[in-house]
């Protein structure tokens, strides 16, 4: 599905759950055939590939329970936002079965300069802080109606705009079950957030090799 690069070396590779055991097939065809090292996957010529579950499928001990895991069916959370937007949307395994995307003005960082950039900072201060807070009332809409069904929330685009959505305390059932990765999107739309849930159903794969 794409791949990143890994801080520390190595590449981070996204693999849908349905495709996960042809990965491994083919992993052990380039490089040899591998053993287990808990999720770790260490091949004949020393490439390694350890995955990760992906949100909302536990802490498998073993390549056999991540890939059940992986596929098992499950619900999801998203909440994305950049700038002043953003989207919010239950995924029921690879399903998006209910969203809402909107956008809040806020200005660009640039000013004109001189006397007026402390009243230019204090009115986008003011913009952002509306768009936090419209934000907000999207994701409890969508999201807290859902939260005892969900098994995780997935979160993307710029982190300090979701954490400024997560900051509101009747979303504290919802931030209790964000997942620690926060996706790297563009500017929510309705396409992105579909995207989106392929990106939260994924299997990360960090891989090093020789």
């Amino acid at each position: 599905m794409g791949e990143r690069p890994a801080a520390g070396g190595g590449k981070w590779v996204d693999v849908a759950p349905e495709r996960l055991e042809r990965w491994l097939e083919n992993f052990a065809g380039r490089h040899g055939p591998y053993r287990e090292d808990g999720l770790t996957l260490i091949a004949a010529d020393g490439a390694e590939a350890t995955p990760q579950a992906p949100p909302g499928a536990g802490e498998p001990a073993t390549v056999a329970e991540l890939i059940r895991a992986a596929v098992s069916p499950r619900r999801i959370g998203l909440l994305l936002a950049r700038k002043g937007a953003v989207a919010a949307g239950v995924a029921d395994g690879a399903e998006l079965v209910s969203s809402k995307v909107d956008t809040h003005y806020v200005q660009g960082r640039t000013a004109a300069g001189g006397w007026s950039q402390q009243r230019f900072a204090r009115r986008r201060d003011n913009q952002a802080k509306a768009a936090a807070a419209g934000s907000a009332g999207i994701a409890g809409r969508i999201l807290l109606p859902e939260v005892r069904t969900l098994s995780a929330l997935v979160t993307g685009g710029d982190r300090a705009a979701v954490d400024a959505i997560l900051a509101d305390r009747a979303l504290a059932p919802l931030a209790a079950l964000r997942a620690g990765r926060v996706l790297d999107v563009p500017e929510p739309r309705h396409a992105v957030l579909v995207h989106a849930v392929g990106l939260a159903r994924a299997v990360p794969i960090l891989i090093r090799e020789p």
